[in-house]
């Protein structure tokens, strides 16, 4: 792959270039934009020493790959420049390396970097260098250090939602410390092992009724091209309540589990969101052997909670939410 080179420049004790980012297939947001390194040789000590330019992100919770106050750089790019740099400059001379990325902090809005406390701008992440295209692998492991740096501030039990909707009703609506609310994406699985291999004890599950009744029929990868099964597992629920054939065919109907909700309502079936919440959990704890207690919340997309299992109140209740 060729990486197109935007400005080169020779300075005094160093030089400066500036690459456009190429990232292939893979969904990354900082796809086409300007990087800028300067690197500046030291003659007075031989370390390699990085530094936060415009656009990059400084660490500022515990429990990442970088110490506290350092840039967001993560160790692979840093030993990648390294053995870039090393070679070129002078025996026992050390060199400075700054980055910046121009438009990063307005980019870093929308990403996990507030979540994990790198604020400021963007981070620069990676572990070969390889871009693999489309890379779900790629994405879960942009998710899981929200679980170090929840254990780091000293959480064992944490919320898991599914995006940043859910994320907002359960810290701004419901109160919950935003530090233990974590982001999963489809990868409801994927987050509920990590977070036994990090030691959590419990997990809440607190989502819209269209991803966690997936959770309810056994899905854990909640992508729509991988599994669905919502309106079953919905309408199998209300029948094993006394659903009368009506309301379950008017359910299977529905394209949305939201459009769903009123003819819950109409039937007098709302009981039907506790008993899938509880579900919901323990498909959970299966999951990973028991390893983890769960408790489930479903919501509304406005937020207003639909129903929740016993674990899920008093999980909720540990962590201070505003629910009676």
């Amino acid at each position: 792959m060729s990486v197109p080179v935007l400005s080169a420049e020779a300075l005094a004790c160093g030089g400066k270039a500036t690459v456009i980012k190429d990232a292939g297939d893979d969904p990354d947001i900082t796809d086409g934009v300007a990087i800028t390194v300067e690197v500046r040789i030291i003659t007075d000590q031989p370390d390699i020493v990085f530094i936060a330019g415009e656009g990059i992100g400084r660490v500022t919770l515990p429990g990442l790959q970088i110490p506290v106050g350092e840039p967001a750089i993560n160790p692979a790019p840093r030993r990648m420049i390294e053995a870039e740099i090393r070679p070129l400059l002078p025996a026992a001379a050390g060199a400075s390396v700054t980055i910046s990325i121009p438009d990063g902090e307005r980019l870093a809005k929308r990403t996990l970097n507030p979540t994990l406390g790198i604020v400021g701008g963007l981070s620069i992440i990676g572990t070969t260098g390889i871009v693999e295209p489309m890379s779900e692998e790629a994405f879960k492991n942009s998710l899981k250090p929200q679980i170090s740096v929840a254990k780091a501030l000293g959480f064992s039990t944490i919320v898991m939602v599914p995006g940043k909707i859910g994320q907002d009703f359960a810290v701004q609506r419901y109160g919950l410390p935003a530090a233990a609310v974590l982001q999963t994406s489809n990868f409801i699985g994927f987050m509920l092992e990590s977070a036994v291999e990090y030691g959590i004890k419990e997990v809440l599950l607190f989502g819209h009724l269209g991803k966690l009744v997936k959770v309810a029929g056994g899905v854990f990868h909640t992508h729509n091209r991988m599994a669905d099964a919502r309106m079953e597992t919905l309408a199998a629920y209300m029948a094993s309540e006394g659903a009368p054939q009506a309301a379950v065919k008017a359910v299977l109907g529905c394209m949305t589990t939201e459009a769903a909700i009123p003819i819950l309502q109409e039937y007098g079936l709302n009981g039907v969101y506790s008993i899938l919440a509880q579900r919901a959990s323990v498909r959970a704890m299966r999951y990973v052997f028991e390893d983890l207690q769960v408790g489930t919340a479903i919501v509304t997309m406005k937020g207003e909670i639909l129903g929740m299992d016993d674990t899920a109140r008093r999980i909720g209740g540990s962590l201070g939410w505003n629910i009676v």
